[in-house]
C-alpha cells in the first residue's frame, strides 16, 4: 500500500512526481548512494530539485519497528519550516509498504540557490570564516534556531557543518535532519550537549573562544554564564574526548 503526496503548487509536475512509481522510474544526476538510498538530482523548468529514494529502513525488525528514516526526514523539515528555521522545501513524499513492512519512500526537496555547507568554507578556509561581522551574523541565526528546535524538546542528532547552509545574502539553512527526534528527561539533556558538541567540533579550529563563548550566550539569551552554563559547556568541550 502506497501513500503519497505532491504539494499543490508542484502540481503542474506531477509527469514526474505524482507517484511513488513515478518518482523510483527518475533519471538524474546520482549524488550519493548506500544500501538502503541514494540521491539523484534533476532539473525541471530551469529549477533543480533532490530526489532521494530509500529501499530498505534497516535490518531485522527495523523493517516493521519505529518511524521510517525517510518519513522521519520530510517530518522534520515540515518542523523546521513550522517553527521559522530556514530549510529546505518539500515538493513531495511518501512510502510504500509490504503487509507491514517498509517497502521503499521518497522525498523531494527544492533547491536552495546560491548556498554552500559551512563544512565546505571550513575545508578551504574561506575569508568568510575571517570576517567578524559575516561570523557574528551567522553565529546568531544559529543560536536562534539551536535555541527554538531545543525549546521544543527537539534535538537533531547530527548537527554538523555539513548539514547547515549558508546563502550569498548570508541567510543560514538547516537540512539533513533524518535522525532529530523529541526527547524528554535526561536523554533530552544528553542529545542538546550532543548537538552543541557537534558545531563545535570544527568551530573550535576556526573560531576564537570569544565568537564560541558569544554563540552559547546568544543561544542561552543570557548575558553572562552561571554555574549550570558552565557545567554544559565542560560536558559539551568533553563530548567527543577519545573519539577524535
Amino acid at each position: 500500500m502506497a501513500s503519497w503526496n505532491l504539494a499543490p503548487e508542484y502540481a503542474h509536475l506531477a509527469a514526474d512526481f505524482g507517484s511513488i512509481d513515478a518518482v523510483f522510474a527518475i533519471q538524474g544526476e546520482r549524488l550519493t548512494w548506500d544500501p538502503l538510498s541514494e540521491v539523484v538530482r534533476i532539473e525541471r523548468d530551469g529549477i533543480t530539485y533532490y530526489v532521494k529514494r530509500y529501499t530498505g529502513a534497516g535490518k531485522a525488525m527495523r523493517r516493521y519497528l519505529g518511524r521510517p528514516r525517510v518519513k522521519a526526514e520530510w517530518q522534520n523539515l515540515k518542523l523546521f519550516a513550522k517553527w521559522g528555521i530556514p530549510t529546505a522545501e518539500v515538493v513531495a513524499w511518501g512510502l510504500e509498504r509490504n503487509g507491514l513492512a517498509f517497502g521503499r519512500g521518497a522525498l523531494i526537496t527544492r533547491e536552495l540557490p546560491r548556498t554552500e555547507d559551512l563544512s565546505a568554507l571550513a575545508d578551504r578556509n574561506d575569508p568568510l570564516l575571517s570576517d567578524r561581522a559575516w561570523v557574528d551574523s551567522i553565529s546568531r541565526q544559529l543560536a536562534r534556531h539551536t535555541r527554538v528546535m531545543h525549546e521544543h524538546h527537539f534535538a537533531h542528532n547530527d548537527l554538523k557543518w555539513r548539514n547547515l547552509l549558508v546563502d550569498d545574502q548570508g541567510t543560514l539553512f538547516f537540512i539533513d535532519c533524518p535522525t532529530g527526534d523529541f526527547w524528554r528527561g535526561f536523554m533530552l539533556r544528553h542529545r542538546l550537549i550532543k548537538d552543541l558538541a557537534c558545531l563545535d567540533k570544527v568551530a573550535k579550529y576556526h573560531l576564537s573562544a570569544t565568537q564560541r563563548l558569544r554563540f552559547y550566550l546568544e543561544y542561552r539569551q543570557r548575558p553572562r554564564l552561571n554555574a549550570r552554563d558552565k557545567r554544559r559547556i565542560r560536558q559539551v568541550l568533553s563530548f567527543f574526548e577519545g573519539r577524535e
